[in-house]
């Protein structure tokens, strides 16, 4: 931290009530007995509450709990991490089962030490809760994968219902905040899915309070929808530790809904914006008329298929 640096104080409107009842700590048990890792708890989210225990939806880190990459904003140890764990998709699979999510997100580590960065086990879990949870709509929210098309081509082979992949910052602060990590990259990863798949909506998200101006934030929407980005989501930036980058100031909820009218009068299909927003928070909210028509068909071509009924098609 500079010498000359003034600590911003937290205001009022960031503090929550923790809402650790018997219905999250059961679920809580239950990552820990399957050994998953949820961004959710990595990330130190302070929406957890409120997503496991009435909105039914979770977000799952796969492909370990250990990041190749380090960038300055995020909590996530990392590291040199381990061994893939191919049991891993079918184990989140169950777990989406037994909580009966509507929703999922599924997210990773960034891993630059496989070939493919781990996009065969991203779609094999999707897969995976298709089988299990036809009913649930799953989005994925992958790294750049190191701009690799081949390995972007094996992530949409899982059909997500939502493809995301946040920018997090605007372009003057991106070499600041994030590690390896280019802006103009993941835009064009954003643009190549809409080339690939039209129909799948598209995501990004971006953190306020580290510096970025107002003409920044907008200049970063007119990027994402020159790129076709259907959902955007704003969020304050919050420092996970002292070894993180600081705080440089605190968005007024005012501002957050200032932000919203404009990111919606470009053009985006959704807009979640707000001091606690992050990028999966209501994320059920964002399905379109495709993700229901897309389960719809699932539904029908695997019991032709299979001479079977699938139960948990509730949607």
């Amino acid at each position: 931290m500079p010498k000359n640096y003034e600590h911003v104080r937290k205001p009022e409107w960031l503090k929550i009530k923790l809402n650790t009842n018997q219905s999250y700590m059961k679920l809580k048990k239950l990552m820990r007995n399957k050994k998953l890792n949820t961004v959710c708890e990595e990330a130190r989210c302070p929406n957890i509450h409120e997503c496991w225990s009435e909105r039914k939806t979770a977000t799952f880190m796969i492909l370990g709990d250990t990041c190749t990459r380090g960038c300055r904003f995020c909590a996530v140890k990392t590291g040199l991490p381990n061994e893939l764990d191919w049991g891993e998709p079918e184990r989140v699979a169950e777990s989406v089962e037994i909580m009966e999510l509507k929703h999922v997100v599924v997210t990773s580590v960034a891993r630059d030490d496989l070939k493919d960065g781990g996009a065969a086990v991203f779609a094999e879990t999707v897969n995976a809760i298709r089988r299990r949870m036809p009913g649930c709509s799953v989005e994925i929210l992958p790294s750049d994968m190191k701009g690799d098309h081949e390995s972007l081509s094996t992530l949409l082979s899982g059909e997500p219902d939502i493809f995301n992949h946040n920018i997090e910052t605007v372009r003057r602060l991106t070499k600041k905040v994030r590690a390896i990590a280019m802006y103009d990259r993941s835009l064009e990863l954003l643009r190549r899915v809409k080339e690939m798949r039209p129909g799948t909506p598209t995501k990004s998200s971006i953190m306020v309070g580290l510096g970025e101006t107002k003409e920044e934030l907008i200049e970063a929407m007119d990027d994402l929808r020159a790129n076709n980005v259907d959902i955007v989501t704003l969020g304050q930036y919050l420092q996970p530790t002292k070894k993180h980058l600081n705080v440089e100031r605190y968005y007024h909820p005012d501002e957050f809904e200032e932000l919203k009218r404009i990111a919606l009068e470009k053009g985006f299909t959704h807009c979640e914006a707000g001091p606690l927003v992050r990028s999966s928070y209501h994320a059920d909210e964002q399905v379109n008329k495709t993700t229901n028509q897309r389960k719809m068909e699932y539904v029908k071509g695997y019991e032709e298929n299979s001479g079977q009924q699938l139960s948990n098609t509730n949607f």
